[in-house]
């Protein structure tokens, strides 16, 4: 087990799928992990499946076609057992095959891309789902670490600026452009990365969450690598 994840009260440790989904967040946990050491040669799913764009999504079927070696074989009945389990449950699980996401270089002095620490809001009850099962992980941050960006007096006044209209309206404007999702990690704090292999549930910003939504990012992806990720 690792100790970052279980001496992290931000943390709760599963060891079921079926734990993993009737377990409640409560308190300061608003990150589940289903802790696994998975087997299987998953690079080698990565390395026949073919990127068209620089995010592609890999249907069962095409998993299937793959003509694979035993441990190939036994990563794709892991992938393939995880998305019917999801399913099951009534999520919609994505597999991608990610190169990258696109970059939102619109303003200098904030960012509303995945790679910007940010929390996912739904009008619904639901919660979000991913594991990475090769190249770089996500990572999280714990809610006392980190400080909504449009909180921070210099960003909030050029965010002001930047709308540029009635005052009333500027809560709206920065709902409307995801603006109050994202996060600046404070000083001395260090984000945990989630790691390769593991099933998390994160929960999301809705109208009957019990906890602060989870604050997480994409990562920095390795140059030359790809990443392989689950994701609903």
């Amino acid at each position: 087990m690792n100790d970052t994840f279980s001496n992290n009260k931000q943390i709760g440790i599963v060891s079921t799928f079926s734990e993993l989904v009737a377990t409640d967040f409560k308190e300061e946990n608003n990150a589940l992990c289903w802790y696994r050491n998975l087997e299987g040669d998953f690079k080698e799913i990565v390395d026949k499946l073919h990127l068209k764009e620089n995010i592609t999504e890999v249907e069962p079927k095409d998993l299937v076609a793959l003509q694979l070696s035993e441990k190939g074989n036994m990563a794709r009945e892991i992938i393939l057992k995880d998305i019917r389990l999801l399913a099951d449950f009534g999520a919609s699980p994505s597999l991608n095959l990610l190169k990258c996401y696109e970059r939102d270089v619109a303003f200098d002095f904030i960012s509303t891309d995945v790679y910007s620490f940010h929390v996912d809001r739904s009008p619904i009850a639901t919660d979000t789902f991913l594991c990475t099962y090769y190249g770089t992980a996500s990572d999280i941050i714990s809610n006392e670490h980190a400080e909504q960006k449009i909180l921070i007096p210099e960003i909030r006044e050029k965010l002001k600026a930047l709308h540029n209209g009635l005052s009333e309206e500027f809560e709206n404007f920065l709902q409307e452009n995801y603006f109050d999702l994202h996060y600046q990690v404070k000083p001395n704090s260090t984000p945990t990365n989630l790691g390769v292999g593991h099933l998390w549930r994160l929960a999301v910003d809705h109208p009957k969450q019990q906890v602060p939504p989870c604050i997480h990012r994409a990562p920095i992806e390795k140059e030359g690598e790809y990443r392989l990720l689950l994701i609903c």
